[in-house]
């Protein structure tokens, strides 16, 4: 998915840069509120990013060696270390661990995260129908177990109702067998 992506903004396919953009502000908003920054402030150093990771995009000798989500937090971290030692107007050495104290366990809780969520994905996809439209259905869409019980033509709530629990019994056995 990421390599259609690159592949796309190198393209210059203002939709994939948009999806992007969109997919990892909440993360560095978050560093920078988290570190002494506003929104604005984050805003801008993301916007720094974005533009250098298109233009580093648009070099043909660059290859990322790693996720999108890794390299943008990268250069955010470098722009706002930067912003934060201009604005005590003493140098903030990039290793220093202290000035963000929370960061590496973020990045560490959001790696993880998506792990699991790519976990989850393989394990709702080996589940089978009804199974896994159910779950999607109720979990997902927000469905009521009435309009699960319409939908899929149970007789009344409750047998919807036990049906999801055995969904969910066959997803947690799914889930956990892969991890």
């Amino acid at each position: 998915m990421e390599d259609q992506l690159i592949r796309d903004i190198r393209n210059k396919n203002e939709a994939a840069l948009r999806r992007v953009y969109a997919a990892h502000y909440p993360m560095i908003l978050n560093m920078v509120v988290t570190n002494s920054g506003t929104e604005t402030e984050a805003k801008d150093v993301y916007q720094e990013a974005i533009i250098a990771f298109y233009e580093r995009l648009q070099q043909a000798d660059f290859s990322l060696t790693c996720k999108i989500k890794t390299y943008l937090y990268a250069v955010c971290r470098r722009i706002w270390l930067k912003r934060l030692s201009e604005k005590r107007k003493a140098p903030v050495r990039l290793d220093e661990a202290e000035v963000f104290p929370k960061i590496d366990d973020e990045m560490n809780i959001l790696d993880e995260n998506d792990a699991q969520f790519e976990q989850m994905k393989k394990s709702l996809s080996a589940l089978g129908e009804p199974c896994a439209t159910i779950i999607q259905d109720f979990y997902v869409s927000n469905l009521s177990m009435e309009e699960i019980r319409d939908k899929f033509g149970y007789t009344n709530a409750d047998n919807a109702k036990n049906q999801k629990y055995k969904c969910m019994q066959r997803l947690k056995k799914l889930f956990f067998k892969e991890v």
